[in-house]
């Protein structure tokens, strides 16, 4: 059965392509071998002011920049976000789109936390690069900003579960491992997960 796929791709330089632009082509090339319909964000192309009060967070208008994306985040059942850790968290950039495009507003969000949850019935990949090796970030560092943006973020608004792909020492890595990576984010895009 096909599903409807969202690749967020977070990665703020829109002047180069980057390793995260290869895992998210690698992905889409799986998922879409088998059926499945796959849309793409790129938050770097996106024009957007970041929030400055609780205030426009609460009442404010969404900028018409990014209504496609809400409307591609309604029609996806599965999204996979691809970014760089940035001083160990998303880039700001990304941080800043999802600020705006996850508003009360739009997810209705309720302050009962057992209330039916908007976005509930998606679920979601973090699929992320970092200099240092994965095992420290994640047995060190405990994955924070992770933990923070499938908790915090994501799973406030009902998306789940949450999976991750953690892949550690990007820079400079060798040809024959990034090619790894890339057939990996093809196999991953094929069972959608």
């Amino acid at each position: 059965m096909s599903k409807r796929i969202l690749l967020i791709q977070g990665n703020p330089d829109p002047a180069t392509l980057h390793l995260c632009h290869g895992l998210e082509a690698s992905y889409s090339e799986g998922a879409q071998s088998l059926g499945n319909s796959v849309r793409f964000c790129h938050v770097a192309g996106l024009d957007f002011p970041l929030l400055r009060s609780q205030d426009d967070f609460k009442a404010g208008s969404i900028p018409m920049g990014l209504q496609a994306a809400q409307d591609d985040i309604l029609w996806c059942e599965h999204m996979v976000f691809f970014f760089p850790l940035w001083a160990g968290e998303m880039p700001a950039l990304l941080k800043g789109f999802l600020e705006q495009v996850l508003r009360p507003s739009f997810t209705g969000s309720s302050r009962n936390p057992w209330a039916k949850k908007p976005l509930s019935g998606r679920s979601a990949h973090l699929v992320v690069t970092m200099a240092m090796p994965a095992l420290v970030y994640r047995w060190f560092y405990c994955a924070h900003s992770l933990k923070s943006m499938r908790r915090n973020i994501l799973g406030m608004v009902g998306i789940g579960p949450v999976r991750e792909t953690l892949i550690g020492s990007a820079e400079g890595m060798q040809a024959q491992k990034a090619a790894n990576w890339l057939r990996k984010l093809r196999r991953l895009g094929e069972k959608c997960g």
